[in-house]
């Protein structure tokens, strides 16, 4: 690892104003930018860290909820607010990383995180995301974790986090500020699709600072469910993942919310298939029939092909489990 500049401002203008320099990255938690400096694939001149800022509040808004950058994980999955009327949130991020993680990750941490893609982690292998230009590894090579959808010739690598997938679902809003003033992202806007360039993993800016985000109010408290299929129970990342928020009434659907962690290089909205369940009856065939308008465009590799299975059987299961028949 190479020596670092290391620096904790104390207001956030002070962070806005060190972090417009090249080579400069912030930390909170570190749970992953650490591990990336230790191995090579990061090696930033100057950290800033900004666990000093007053970030970590969980407040109602005037049309939903607002979670603070820096408030952990595993206080938000606790949240009584977060439980009342978000508990898809909890239970993507109980379904994260291990309880020692989630007490150190943030919440804008969480969004930041960059892919457990092997090939990206290991320095000696081609990857375009690390190095632009080098080719992907994985696309010819072991490809059991990574993407189905959205990919491109140059990264099929996977986002890695569960509490994004249960955002995206939720159409939360990501609330930003730079030195040319504030703004808002919608969440499923936020993270981008490799493209030709898979090295940038979103769209904030250079000396762009997360300072939260908002959560719209919803009727989707009832009936929630997030599925995670994994190798392992524990500290696993995602196979297939699926977040599913219904709004049910008389048995009739009145609203859907559905979105896929592990499949694509970014969470993946499923806006197809939630229109497909709107006025239909809440059962095991109007969400399997979901689940089919959900895989269109999905295309797998060599090892992956499993996924093209899996998805829409767990999707039709987080369908069951919100609604209650499962």
């Amino acid at each position: 690892m190479k020596q670092f500049q290391y620096i904790r401002p104390a207001t956030q203008q002070n962070v806005l104003d060190a972090i417009t320099k090249p080579g400069t990255k912030i930390i909170a938690g570190g749970t992953n930018l650490v591990d990336l400096m230790k191995r090579g694939v990061t090696a930033p001149d100057k950290l800033v860290d900004i666990n000093h800022l007053p970030l970590k509040s969980i407040t109602p808004s005037k049309t939903g909820l607002l979670i603070g950058a820096l408030a952990l994980n595993s206080v938000v999955s606790e949240n009584t607010l977060v439980l009342q009327k978000q508990p898809l949130l909890s239970m993507a991020l109980k379904a994260g990383a291990s309880p020692q993680l989630r007490n150190m990750a943030t919440v804008g941490g969480n969004m930041m995180q960059r892919t457990r893609c092997s090939y990206f982690y290991d320095t000696t292998m081609p990857c375009n995301k690390r190095e632009p230009g080098t080719g992907c590894g994985a696309l010819e090579g072991y490809n059991r974790m990574h993407a189905i959808f959205g990919t491109s010739p140059q990264c099929i690598a996977v986002h890695p986090s569960d509490m994004c997938v249960g955002l995206a679902a939720l159409d939360a809003v990501v609330v930003i500020a730079g030195k040319k003033g504030d703004r808002r992202i919608p969440f499923t806007e936020f993270h981008r699709l490799p493209g030709d360039h898979p090295e940038t993993d979103n769209h904030l800016a250079p000396g762009e600072l997360i300072v939260g985000v908002e959560i719209p109010d919803n009727n989707f408290s009832q009936h929630s469910y997030y599925l995670k299929v994994r190798d392992r129970q524990s500290y696993a990342f995602a196979l297939v993942s699926v977040a599913a928020a219904l709004d049910i009434s008389g048995g009739v659907i009145r609203n859907a919310r559905l979105a896929m962690g592990g499949v694509a290089h970014k969470p993946w909205r499923l806006f197809d298939a939630e229109k497909s369940l709107i006025g239909k009856p809440a059962t095991e065939a109007s969400f399997k029939h979901a689940a089919q308008i959900a895989m269109q465009g999905a295309k797998a590799y060599e090892y992956n092909a499993f996924k093209l299975k899996m998805a829409p059987g767990t999707i039709t299961e987080a369908l069951k489990h919100a609604a209650g028949l499962a």
